[in-house]
Formats: C-alpha cells, sequence, structure tokens
C-alpha cells in the first residue's frame, strides 16, 4: 500500500474513533439531560409518591429513542470463529436483530446463550458503536469418540460430550471405552503421539481398572499398557515392530505390563486351521 493510501485509511479510522466517542458523549449527555427535567418536573413528588420505577422506565426508552436518531442501531453482526455450530443457532442464541436499538442488547446474556450451544467452549459479544455487533466464538475440539452402555458420544479435551447423533464423519476417531474414559482420554493421546507410526494401527481404547489402557489395534491385536509409565511401553513397541514387525504376525495378545520384556499371545484358531505368520 502506498503512503498515500495508508495516510488515507489512517485518517478514516481516526475520524471512525472520533464519531464513536461523539456518538457515546451525545447518548450520555442526552441521558443525562433526561433525567434531570423528568426529576426537576416531578421535584421530591416522583421520589415520596414511588413512581420513581415508573420513571426510570420511561427515561430509559425515551433514550432509546434518542439513540435511534443518533443512528446508535444494528446494522451489522459479524461472527469469528465459527465452524462447526450453523450461523442460524448463533443468530437465535444472540437474540439481535437488524434495525434493533444497540444500546438495549444485553450482551452478558446473550454470551451465555451462546455458551449453551453444543460445540461452543467460550464466546464474546461487543458492542462496535455505532451500528456493528461482534461475536467470537471459540469452538470445542473433537479428539474421541466415546463408547459407554452401548451408546456412542463425541467428546472433547475435558471429556466432556459435544454429540451424541450423527458421529458417522467423526468414525475416523479412537473410541475409549469405560466409565471413567472420557477424563483420560485426552492423556491416552498424548501417550500415543509418542510412537506416531502406530497411532494410525489403533481402533479403540478400554480403560482398565480406573488406572490403565487396554489397546485394540488393526487385525483384533489386544495390547495391554501398563499402569505405570504407559508411554514408555507403547515406544518400546514401537521399537519391537520395526525390529521384527510383531504386529504382522499371529499373534492375540501383546503384554507390555512387565518393563523389561513382552509377553506374546498366539492367536488361536479353530483345528485344521493353520495361521499366517511365524512364532514369536
Amino acid at each position: 500500500m502506498s503512503d498515500k493510501l495508508k495516510l488515507k485509511a489512517a485518517n478514516k479510522q481516526r475520524r471512525r474513533q472520533v464519531l464513536l466517542r461523539l456518538n457515546g458523549r451525545l447518548v450520555a449527555i442526552a441521558m443525562t439531560i433526561l433525567f434531570c427535567t423528568m426529576l426537576a418536573g416531578g421535584g421530591w413528588w416522583v421520589w415520596t409518591t414511588g413512581t420513581m420505577e415508573r420513571v426510570v422506565r420511561e427515561a430509559r426508552w425515551q433514550l432509546v429513542s434518542i439513540s435511534l436518531s443518533a443512528g446508535l442501531k444494528v446494522e451489522e453482526i459479524l461472527v469469528v470463529g465459527r465452524n462447526e455450530t450453523k450461523r442460524e443457532d448463533l443468530l437465535k442464541a444472540i437474540r439481535v436483530a437488524r434495525g434493533m436499538p444497540i444500546l438495549t442488547v444485553d450482551l452478558d446474556a446473550a454470551r451465555r446463550r451462546v455458551e449453551a450451544l453444543p460445540w461452543v467452549h467460550r464466546a464474546s459479544v461487543e458492542r462496535i458503536l455505532p451500528d456493528t455487533i461482534l461475536l467470537n466464538v471459540e469452538e470445542r475440539k473433537p479428539i474421541a469418540l466415546w463408547q459407554h452402555n452401548g451408546k456412542f458420544a463425541l467428546i472433547d479435551g475435558k471429556g466432556e460430550v459435544i454429540l451424541n447423533t450423527g458421529l458417522q464423519r467423526f468414525s475416523d476417531l479412537v473410541v475409549v471405552v469405560g466409565k471413567d474414559a472420557p477424563t483420560h482420554a485426552s492423556e491416552l493421546l498424548d501417550l500415543l503421539a509418542a510412537a506416531p507410526e502406530l497411532v494410525p494401527m489403533v481402533k479403540s481404547a478400554v480403560w482398565v481398572g480406573d488406572r490403565r489402557w487396554n489397546l485394540r489395534l488393526q487385525g483384533g491385536i489386544d495390547v495391554r499398557l501398563p499402569e505405570v509409565d504407559p508411554t514408555a511401553a507403547w515406544i518400546r513397541l514401537a521399537a519391537y515392530e520395526k525390529a521384527h514387525h510383531v504386529l504382522e504376525r499371529d499373534v492375540q495378545v501383546l503384554d507390555l505390563r512387565a518393563p523389561d520384556r513382552l509377553i506374546v499371545r498366539k492367536a488361536r484358531h479353530p483345528v485344521g486351521k493353520v495361521g499366517k505368520g511365524r512364532e514369536t
């Protein structure tokens, strides 16, 4: 951008900021004048007759009318950070319509309604005078599918349920099984990331005895991780696989709970059938 264009843009921004300040001051002045006028007209009678609440309510609507005349009304609603959440759901939650007085928007109530939506982790709602409402949304990050009592749910990094319907497009996520599995799912993913070459093989993980994981790999292989330092055991399995291709053999269980060895249980086959692969 040329220096001339930069200067023009900067001047435009300064004019906008001055206009916002003037609008804010005009509204504040109008509020003060109107309130004082009504008190002067009613005097002490307003206080002694218990009509103060009605006077304030009428003053408020007078001020709303003044703000509309000053151009303080919603003309634009900007949404930032939306990905999974539908725009219409956000607009319904903030309850803001184009043309309404911008000063009457309850920002805190709108934020709470937005944060109650399934995908929303946190949100902020701001007023940009004279005519814009800005909605910033931070959505939850799905990390796994939780299987419990025969049902599935999508969970985030804190183990909280995001959705329990329409989960087909998340079928590539690892499935965690067990009552308390969601609260440990984030730790599980960190553990698995220590040997990324094995991650694509992991189909599900069962939280056992509220203390450790059993993994189910492709081909129906069960991997039993220890309670203490499961990351080291997982890395050890990756080394075994690289050196001996243990996951390509005809095995059913790989037990890594002993710190100094790998215990292998061969897959069982019906009589008359020979398994593929070599013995370990």
